[in-house]
């Protein structure tokens, strides 16, 4: 089990059906441990979603919470997946203030450099898209934050294990 930091991906195929986030949400919540991210969406197969938890905690606490979320009868299969031996990415919307053509020049340069895509220009506001690990979306943010940001969208983290697994 790796950890980037102090966070670990834990990643979940579970029963597509009602009421399953909640369940597992409601296990995390019982054992007041703290959800940094969550993403559900559905997989290759349409009776199952994969549910992608980001979470900072301990490796002892995490592996308890896996053990916990392996008793769910919804759930197929859970792991923590090694950050080292794994895809990972997060889409962020990010709005700031872009009175004048300077900024709106300089926050343009930004995001091409960080291969962002400028997705709304308004009078007095742009919206830039990235997509990255967290650590990119996080330096982009702390980047152009000088501006103004006047709302912030975050994903969370979708990931996938590398190679044949």
């Amino acid at each position: 089990m790796s950890e980037n930091g102090d966070w670990y991906i834990v990643s979940a195929i579970v029963e597509n059906k009602p009421g399953v986030l909640f369940r597992i949400t409601n296990l995390f919540r019982a054992r007041n441990f703290n959800i940094e991210s969550i993403t559900v969406g559905i997989t290759e197969q349409p009776d199952l979603s994969r549910m992608t938890i980001t979470t900072k905690s301990d490796e002892r606490i995490v592996e308890q919470l896996v053990k916990q979320l392996r008793k769910l009868i919804d759930v197929v299969e859970v792991r923590v997946l090694d950050t080292d031996k794994s895809v990972f990415r997060e889409l962020a919307l990010i709005k700031m203030k872009a009175v004048d053509p300077t900024t709106r020049s300089e926050i343009m340069n930004y995001a091409s450099v960080f291969r962002g895509n400028i997705i709304d220009i308004g009078k007095e506001t742009m919206t830039v898209e990235i997509t990255g690990t967290p650590d990119k979306i996080d330096a982009f943010k702390n980047l152009v934050e000088q501006y103004g940001i006047t709302q912030l969208a975050r994903t969370g983290v979708s990931a996938l294990p590398r190679g044949v697994d």
